[in-house]
């Protein structure tokens, strides 16, 4: 007799996927405030500085996962390069323009990834979708294959779903360019986070409208046709017909 236990088959569940977007806004947010205010560094440092978590984790992910995300690394040089910049400049205005350029490039790497018919947000909504079960999970990839009745369409909600969140990060990254140079500096730091807040809260809600709830229901559809057909199926074979037959 085996006996299975929680951790051994445990799938990522949407709260895993929601995690390092959390970590991603609020660690800056408290690290720069806490350098500034409690520590007494320069703005510059503390922007500097507030950098370091995000950072870390992308580079953590790379390694504990054995294997080279690209956008990851891209995202990353893009720090890089833009902290060596601020620091030759000296300008804390283009450290917090530089997070405007990290939200454009996944926002470039999500529409890249449409155009190659491969759209990269669909492993963030497919939890979501399927929510761990296996049945929703196999009709996820009939409809993702093209072996359902239903792929046309969930195909194409499913690259509607990554353009509108490639379009909103674009949108934030115009936001937060424009206010980096606009707004003062200390004022920029908070309001960069309501303006994440704001625009990744707006594009939850209209993608989840126009692309996540058709393909959830598709899915359900596609679960229940499946389910039906091997009703179909055992009922047909235990039938006295089908015995006479076989006899």
């Amino acid at each position: 007799m085996t006996k299975t236990t929680g951790s051994q088959d445990r799938r990522p569940g949407a709260a895993d996927h929601v995690k390092p977007l959390l970590i991603d806004i609020a660690a800056p947010l408290g690290a720069y405030y806490l350098c500034k205010d409690a520590l007494g560094t320069s703005t510059l440092a503390a922007l500097a500085l507030s950098s370091v978590v995000p950072a870390v984790r992308t580079v953590s992910g790379v390694v504990r996962e054995r294997r080279i995300n690209a956008l990851a690394v891209l995202i990353l040089a893009v720090n890089a390069v833009s902290l060596v910049l601020s620091f030759v400049s000296g300008d804390p205005r283009l450290m917090l323009a530089k997070d405007g350029a990290v939200s454009s490039t996944v926002a470039v790497g999500i529409l890249f990834s449409v155009a190659l018919g491969k759209p990269m947000m669909s492993t963030v909504v497919q939890p979501f979708l399927v929510k761990g079960d296996p049945a929703r999970e196999a009709a996820w990839r009939r409809l993702g294959s093209g072996a359902a009745a239903g792929s046309e369409r969930f195909r194409r909600k499913e690259r509607l779903f990554s353009v509108l969140w490639g379009g909103g990060l674009l949108l934030e990254c115009a936001a937060r360019v424009a206010g980096a140079y606009t707004v003062p500096v200390d004022t920029m730091v908070w309001l960069g986070t309501v303006v994440v807040v704001v625009v990744l809260t707006a594009t939850f809600l209209v993608s989840g409208g126009l692309a996540a709830e058709p393909m959830g229901r598709l899915i359900t559809a596609e679960t229940e046709t499946a389910a039906t057909a091997v009703r179909r199926t055992g009922t047909e074979e235990n039938s006295p017909l089908a015995g006479s037959i076989q006899r």
